[in-house]
């Protein structure tokens, strides 16, 4: 107390407020290193633990990597024996389809050899067919000619045309397919020179040749009861004919003989006329035709009805005769002849070229 009271009697500044500010920053200061070095301690703990953690969970991964990596290499000595086993594996696999393809190739082969034979074969066989057929077309062909020539029968060598054609149509062979449209044009020649009336023609000679048999004859024998003849040449034939008789073995009057003979005699030559129309034969026609008109005129009654329409008849059809046009066969018999020698030489030449084959290879 005295010195306060000798420090204010003095009038020196007194010291006591300034020291407790002092103090409590000190306080806060202390607090506060205190909280820095606790914050510190935590960090270094926290990254102690970090640190251990990482390091623990490293060690758990390298352990997990080290049975990884033991796991692959087992997996790995695994997959070697493995690759051994199929190289060892395609290794049999190889030398098993290296004889298999030997095999293979020998089969090969001997399947072509079957094919050449086979074809050789079949070759032969369609060669031997078409042969057949060929000299069955040539045969047809010639025939229909023939009957053209010799009977002018262009119906029949149309028809037989008709068969060759079809024969023909049978042929493997390509090349004589072009055949086909000479024997369709000699058939189309053949069906155009058919005259269009010959069916009526012949309809008309068949009505004649029937309605033959009751024509009127002329009167040939003397009637019974006839008016004596008392001439010289009448006394004297009678007077003979009590030494000298004529007559027929079957006791046949003369007018039904003569009747008889004349109607054949007409049927006779009216058939003449027919097979000379079937056979296009248009002077035979027109022949049989005069020679039936001179059997009627001659043996049979002029004045009937009858023997009047027919001669008319027989003139009529004398006018109306139908054209016939010649037509030229052969073409296509001569086209088949060439075809076929031609083809036989395709053989022999196809033989002549492997045959020069192996002299060639020899040379060198």
């Amino acid at each position: 107390m005295s010195q306060d009271n000798a420090m204010s009697s003095s009038g020196a500044p007194a010291p006591a407020p300034s020291a407790a500010p002092r103090r409590g920053g000190t306080v806060a200061l202390a607090t506060l290193l205190a909280l820095v070095a606790l914050g510190g301690t935590g960090y270094v703990g926290w990254r102690q633990y970090v640190q251990e953690t990482g390091v623990r969970g490293a060690t758990q991964t390298a352990a997990g990597l080290e049975t990884r990596v033991a796991n692959m290499e087992r997996a790995l000595e695994a997959v070697e024996n493995e690759r051994g086993l199929l190289r060892q594996r395609l290794g049999d696999a190889d030398q098993v389809n290296r004889s298999l393809r030997e095999e293979l190739l020998g089969q090969s082969e001997r399947t072509r050899n079957l094919e050449d034979a086979v074809a050789k074969l079949s070759d032969k066989t369609l060669s031997g067919h078409d042969g057949m057929l060929l000299d069955e077309t040539e045969t047809l062909l010639r025939m229909g000619k023939e009957r053209y020539a010799l009977f002018h029968d262009a119906q029949g060598a149309a028809a037989a045309y008709a068969l060759a054609d079809q024969t023909l149509a049978a042929v493997n062979d390509g090349a004589f397919s072009g055949l086909r449209q000479s024997i369709g044009a000699e058939r189309e020649a053949l069906a155009k020179s058919q005259p269009a009336g010959q069916a009526a023609a012949l309809d008309a000679l068949t009505e004649l040749r029937a309605a033959s048999a009751t024509w009127p004859l002329k009167p040939l024998d003397r009637a019974e009861g006839a008016v004596a003849d008392d001439t010289a040449w009448a006394r004297v034939r009678r007077s003979l004919g009590d030494v000298i008789r004529v007559q027929r073995t079957n006791n046949a009057p003369l007018s039904v003989a003569d009747a008889r003979f004349a109607r054949e005699l007409v049927g006779l030559d009216l058939a003449q006329a027919q097979a000379a129309l079937l056979a296009y034969d248009a002077e035979g026609y027109a022949a049989a035709l005069k020679r039936a008109d001179a059997n009627l005129a001659a043996q049979f009654d002029a004045n009937a009805p009858a023997v009047q329409q027919a001669r008319a008849r027989f003139n009529e059809l004398e006018r109306q005769l139908p054209a016939i046009a010649p037509v030229q066969l052969g073409a296509a018999l001569a086209e088949l002849r060439n075809l076929r020698a031609v083809h036989a030489l395709r053989p022999a030449t196809a033989e002549a070229k492997p045959e020069a084959k192996p002299e060639a290879g020899a040379k060198p």
